[in-house]
């Protein structure tokens, strides 16, 4: 369950706070103007600060402002244009297909500006039957947007009032999401948990961490002035080594199972791994209360029993020393995670200066840039990209929903049509096919709960009260469950009509429901209308992840043979590679919710997906083992062994990306020129075979951690073999689609 779920952890969320800011500042500049005017007025102003609204998400005050500031100046402009032409029914239609594909191609520009395409989309349809004279368009438009920056001034203002706040909210969601992180990792120790199973759900759960992780970075690695925002950054830096020593956590869970399933001590794994969830969640806690965090978990029990374990099946004979060595590596690295926690525990108590913590280190690397050239808008202008084919599927189905609106025997609310299809209509079939559900249940049991509501509360300050509640809920649960939001925004809609028309309430309700089901079914059709399949955009970014993953491996080669100074580069590097790696698993997943006929070779990407994640961990486990053993290390053989071994990885993603590189090239008829099998076969099997052992120099064996290095070196070079078969198979089975 998603933290913001729990009542316990959503009262002091960022959620539940943006809900209540924008509550407050909607429904309270909405309260203000009415006071001194007439509802007609009252309604603009408060649509314009509603749209604003949109745009209030939790980022670095400077880009909230410049996202809210664009939000108003271009939401006034859609207003204006369509207001001026609302009276011509032939040009108010034209000039929405217009709108509706100019505002999707902003989508361009990344998932920062979808609410922007959103607000847009919003202000038309609700303006589209704003029938007033030429002047008036000016004069309404002018109201709207004095409501926009009536609320952009309100909502900056509180922003900064609690910008330390939200980088608490915003930090504690990100340890929130690595304690259900271990909590899945807990899992692999029981035996009764597929182990494939729980792969994938560790691998979606990882892009769900590094999207927080971000987050907490955009927001907590800029603006540092105080020992408050210092004591922040020590503990997002703690949590990012914490992330480390997790992701180097990593055992061969299958052999562990096979000689210690029947055992109490995989049970004393998984409990003292889920105990670590636990110590992480309260540290969590204590930063949404704003307070210092103590430690109130004991492992002592835990710890204990395993090592009585231990020591008794050594002492018996019984199980072989190579999974005794595992059991006890794997012991040991769950006691550096305590460590860590412990440490991130201290890290919550002692406010310092941020700036002995990044001496001068510059961290843009690090920090999402957004830049808007106007430029990558005309080079999406063509037929082949997938946002270009999302604009004129907008455009389509909002003409569609105009023409079927004004031919309906009844009097249908053609702007409720149109609005529940721009709702619905994403850039990818995935959310497009979640949104339509959520719409039409949503819709339905907001209609429901509105009706007895209506039937029982008919006092005035009551159903402002419900106003007001589903104002706080609509924007609160947009990002974790849509569902809620549709039932709080259908309210909230509906509260604000019986406000206009008190008289007509039942009759608005049962034709916004014939509305809605007539947008889900026209957003449903045009789904499948010139759509983007995500098996198409596989091949890039298959790519991506291999290139990624070779500076990765540079990176720690360089880093482990003491070629740098410091790990930033390493962290560069491992930051790009995790990215990559997350935009291809949720590509997966948005393939997963397409039709059959369209999915592609999704064993072998998972399979590409799971090797690729444990490359990574053995990276981060070879890092952590260097640290761990400096002590009389035989620079010699170590640095030795490390560079054969990288050089032959590096030749494991060299064939790799050759593989993929080797696309057919297109004959005169258009068709694809695919290779002979047996080259095929070539391909998958031109793989560098592994090494043969050399001798061990005596130094090498003297030092405790040459048999743990040798271990993971050939771990990883055996998970980039697989990597490397992978990859043939999922490019012969994209060559023949």
């Amino acid at each position: 369950m998603h933290y913001a779920l729990d009542i316990r952890t959503f009262l002091f969320s960022h959620y539940f706070y943006t809900g209540v800011r924008i509550a407050i500042g909607v429904v309270g500049l909405t309260m203000l103007v009415y006071n001194v005017a007439d509802m007609q007025t009252t309604m603009t102003v408060f649509l314009g600060a509603l749209c604003t609204s949109l745009m209030d998400l939790p980022s670095p005050l400077r880009h909230k402002f410049n996202e809210m500031l664009a939000g108003v100046l271009l939401c006034t402009l859609v207003m204006l244009v369509i207001s001026l032409c609302a009276p011509v029914p032939w040009l108010v239609s034209a000039m929405m297909v217009l709108v509706s594909f100019f505002a999707s191609m902003m989508v361009v520009y990344g998932k920062k500006t979808m609410p922007l395409q959103f607000a847009a989309l919003m202000v038309m349809t609700l303006s589209m039957e704003n029938q007033v004279p030429f002047a008036a368009a000016f004069l309404h438009s002018g109201l709207f947007l004095c409501g926009g920056l009536g609320y952009l001034a309100y909502s900056m203002a509180v922003s900064w009032f609690l910008r330390r706040r939200i980088k608490q909210q915003v930090l504690a969601e990100a340890l929130f999401e690595l304690a259900r992180y271990l909590r899945i990792k807990a899992d692999f120790y029981d035996v009764r948990c597929d182990l494939a199973a729980q792969f994938n759900q560790l691998v979606r759960q990882q892009i769900v961490v590094a999207d927080k992780q971000q987050a907490s970075r955009d927001l907590i690695l800029r603006d540092l002035h105080t020992k408050q925002d210092g004591l922040l950054v020590q503990v997002h830096l703690s949590m990012l080594e914490l992330y480390e020593q997790v992701l180097s956590t990593h055992a061969d869970y299958a052999y562990l199972r096979n000689h210690f399933g029947d055992g109490d001590v995989m049970i004393f794994l998984r409990d003292l791994a889920n105990k670590t969830a636990e110590d992480i969640e309260s540290i969590a806690y204590a930063i949404t209360r704003k307070k210092a965090s103590t430690p109130t978990v004991n492992y002592k029990a835990e710890l204990r029993a395993i090592q009585y374990e231990t020591q008794q099946m050594a002492h018996s004979g019984t199980v072989p020393d190579e999974a005794l060595t595992i059991l006890r590596v794997t012991y040991n690295k769950i006691g550096d995670i305590i460590e860590l926690i412990g440490q991130l525990h201290q890290a919550t108590q002692n406010p310092v200066d941020p700036l002995p913590i990044l001496p001068g280190a510059d961290m843009t690397p690090f920090l999402t840039q957004q830049k808007f050239k106007f430029n990558m808008l005309l080079v999406n202008l063509r037929w082949q990209s997938p946002i270009f084919r999302f604009a004129i599927r907008v455009a389509l189905a909002v003409t569609t929903g105009l023409w079927i609106a004004n031919h309906l025997p009844y009097m249908a609310h053609g702007y409720w049509i149109v609005l529940t299809i721009v709702i619905i209509l994403k850039p990818n079939f995935s959310a497009t096919k979640q949104r339509m559900a959520d719409r039409l249940i949503g819709t339905v049991i907001g209609c429901l709960i509105t009706a007895l509501i209506l039937r029982f509360v008919h006092n005035p300050m009551g159903l402002m009260a419900v106003l007001f509640a589903a104002s706080v809920a609509a924007p609160a649960f947009t990002y974790v469950k849509y569902r809620y939001t549709a039932i709080a925004a259908s309210v909230q809609i509906l509260m604000l009509l019986n406000l206009l028309l008190p008289a007509d309430h039942q009759g608005v309700i049962s034709e916004r429901l014939i509305d809605t089901v007539i947008g889900v079914v026209i957003a449903t059709i045009f789904s499948y209308v010139l759509p983007a399949w995500e098996y198409r955009d596989l091949p890039k970014l298959l790519h991506n992840v291999l290139k990624s993953s070779q500076r990765y491996l540079n990176a720690s080669r360089d880093m482990l043979e003491g070629r740098v100074k410091d790990d930033f580069f390493y962290r560069v590097c491992r930051k790009g590679f995790m990215d990559n790696l997350s935009a291809l698993v949720s590509a997966l997943v948005r393939m997963m919710d397409e039709p059959v006929t369209k999915q592609r070779a999704v064993r072998e990407l998972n399979r590409f997906i799971v090797q690729n994640y444990l490359v990574a961990a053995h990276i981060a486990a070879l890092r952590l083992m260097m640290r761990r053993h400096l002590e009389n290390i035989p620079e010699g053989p170590v640095i030795g062994l490390i560079e054969s071994t990288y050089r032959e990885a590096s030749q494991h993603l060299d064939e790799a990306q050759r593989i993929l590189a080797a696309r057919p090239k297109k004959r005169a008829g258009g068709s694809a020129a695919a290779p002979a099998p047996a080259a095929l076969e070539d391909t998958a099997t031109e793989m560098v075979g592994p090494q043969p052992p050399q001798p061990v120099p005596p130094e090498a064996s003297a030092w405790s951690g040459w048999g743990n290095l040798q271990r993971r070196t050939s771990l990883l070079n055996q998970d980039l073999r697989e990597i490397v078969a992978q990859t043939a198979t999922i490019d012969k089975i994209l060559r023949q689609n």
